[in-house]
């Protein structure tokens, strides 16, 4: 039993109809979504199941399930769950996943900006960080926020890419992030392409253009420990 990730194919899906798998304590499981479990640092999705009543069911977070492509979906409290084999409809909370996806490809175009082993990282709507194996006296939020804002400045458009496991396993140094590996065993891995600037693998939402991301401020830089120093930021502007 195992969930068609309908944002993988398309980001900007806000809504879908799906039919219920199975409904259990830990979540409930569709045959098809839109909502992005929380993976690779960002944060899962949350939204509305609407059921054939005009009944509206608050999904609160979105983690993942047992096994490849199994996606739970999180009722908040006090939510009537739907029965097995109901039709809904899926509306996820659009304004917050923008922002996720905005947050997400800036961390990309910051990786390139930084040009260190990545050891961590996080996504969530209002900030984003990553954590680099470098010494501090080499992280300048100036310098950063502007070569980042200028990469974001010139507007390319990101492609997804899919490769081979074995393509992977002799391109290593595709892999940034130290801390997440990529899912191999499916006999393929996806990767996010911003030609002329970036190429690894990422399962995560992003925008269509770089563009879209508008801007980012640096937040904070401070030491995380020996091998990791956090940068964090936010998006500049109102958006």
């Amino acid at each position: 039993m195992t969930t068609e990730l309908l944002f993988r194919d398309d980001a900007y899906l806000k809504t879908a109809t799906a039919r219920v798998l199975a409904v259990g304590e830990r979540g409930i499981e569709l045959d098809r979504t839109v909502f992005y479990p929380l993976g690779g640092g960002q944060a899962g999705d949350s939204g509305t199941l609407v059921r054939a009543s005009g009944e509206r069911l608050l999904i609160g977070d979105t983690r993942k399930g047992d096994g490849p492509d199994r996606v739970l979906h999180l009722l908040t409290a006090g939510s009537t769950a739907p029965e097995p084999g109901e039709t809904v409809t899926l509306e996820i909370d659009w304004e917050r996943r923008y922002r996720l996806m905005r947050l997400h490809t800036a961390l990309h175009l910051m990786s390139c900006v930084i040009t260190a082993p990545v050891t961590g990282g996080n996504i969530v709507p209002d900030k984003a960080r990553l954590d680099f194996d470098i010494d501090l006296s080499q992280l300048d939020a100036a310098h950063i926020e502007r070569e980042t804002n200028a990469l974001i400045a010139s507007g390319i458009a990101t492609e997804t890419v899919w490769i081979t496991d074995e393509e992977l396993e002799h391109q290593p140094e595709l892999v940034k992030t130290m801390s997440v590996q990529p899912p191999r065993g499916a006999g393929r891995v996806r990767l996010l392409k911003i030609p002329g600037i970036d190429l690894q693998p990422c399962g995560g939402t992003h925008v269509a253009n770089i563009a879209e991301i508008g801007g980012i401020k640096v937040l904070k830089i401070r030491s995380e420990g020996k091998h990791n120093k956090r940068v964090e930021i936010t998006l500049s502007g109102s958006g």
